[in-house]
């Protein structure tokens, strides 16, 4: 038989297994691990979405909750996971971009041991402080930093977290000096803002909408390009006068490589179906996400901006973790 007449064969019956497998896909229950606890916003999120997901998907959701470290542990898990589609990680900045940045004894590489599925939200940081503060706006916030330079502090989730480096790019946007606090996370952080001990907190929309609604504190700016429609009244950084800050954190799924395409493809549109139901869309909303449903090109690429943007905060601050 003629080598090329063997290699079209070929061809043909890994692309007739290929399709055979997205047609069986799933065949058993389909685990997702997060690397975040029960009951916070983005666990909240990948559990309303995954049991919608389930119906076209004929299989159900297992949601594994795998915190520590943060996050690595639970990515490291999925990147060695069988790479059929039934483990997947419900991956944030942290784990993939973040992680990439500032760490560079990882066990997993993020861009080549993990594959982008879709992108399913933006959860946009935003800035507050405590209502007693003397500050109206972010301009004024800007003004008093100026006015003591190193005097105030912003908190965060932790040295090298999102919360983290999002502070640093503002500070050097806005060329002002403040200080650093870090805690073990916002559960630990917000406390001590809401008693004044430090005077400002990048955190999630989601995070702060309890304390926001009782004007127990009060969102200077959204690190987004957009408004969010649970925080109408809350400018972006752009529209406060701070340009760059319109900086995705961003909850996906990802796979372990090997994944085959048709699989990453099934599972990518069953969830940008749910994703665009009006209902779901509105849940969202209120959870102050912003909705994206991206194609696995598109996360592909987000994830990769988003690792160099992080490199230049990293080598801006000279900020390592390993």
């Amino acid at each position: 038989m003629p080598i090329r007449l063997v290699a079209l064969l070929f061809s043909f019956a890994l692309t007739g297994a290929g399709t055979a497998q997205a047609q069986s896909y799933p065949s058993r229950p389909i685990k997702v691990v997060v690397p975040f606890a029960a009951g916070g916003p983005q666990d909240g999120i990948i559990r309303m979405l995954s049991q919608k997901a389930a119906v076209g998907l004929g299989q159900s959701f297992v949601i594994e909750n795998k915190a520590g470290a943060g996050g690595l542990i639970a990515a490291d898990q999925v990147a060695k996971a069988p790479a059929d589609g039934h483990v997947l990680l419900m991956a944030s900045g942290g784990q993939v971009s973040v992680a990439a940045a500032v760490r560079s004894n990882l066990s997993y590489d993020p861009q080549k041991d993990l594959v982008a599925i879709v992108q399913l939200v933006d959860t946009p940081m935003v800035l507050v402080v405590p209502d007693a503060m003397p500050v109206a706006n972010l301009a004024d916030f800007i003004a008093l930093a100026k006015s003591k330079p190193g005097a105030l502090t912003f908190a965060s989730t932790g040295t090298g977290t999102i919360s983290h480096l999002i502070g640093d790019a503002f500070k050097y946007a806005a060329d002002i000096d403040i200080l650093h606090v870090p805690y073990k996370g916002a559960a630990q952080g917000l406390p001590d803002l809401l008693a004044g001990q430090v005077n400002a907190m990048f955190t999630s929309a989601a995070a702060a909408h309890g304390y926001l609604s009782a004007k127990r504190l009060r969102a200077l700016a959204l690190a987004s390009d957009v408004r969010l429609p649970s925080l109408p009244d809350v400018p972006t950084f752009a529209q406060a006068g701070i340009k760059g800050l319109a900086i995705p954190v961003w909850v996906g799924l990802m796979a372990p490589r090997g994944v085959p395409p048709e699989v990453v493809d099934r599972l990518n549109s069953e969830f940008v179906k749910v994703l665009k139901d009006p209902a779901i869309k509105q849940q969202l909303q209120t959870m102050g996400a912003i909705v994206i449903g991206s194609t696995p090109a598109q996360f592909a690429a987000t994830v990769h901006e988003d690792i160099a943007r992080w490199k230049q905060v990293v080598a801006r601050n000279h900020l390592k973790l390993d």
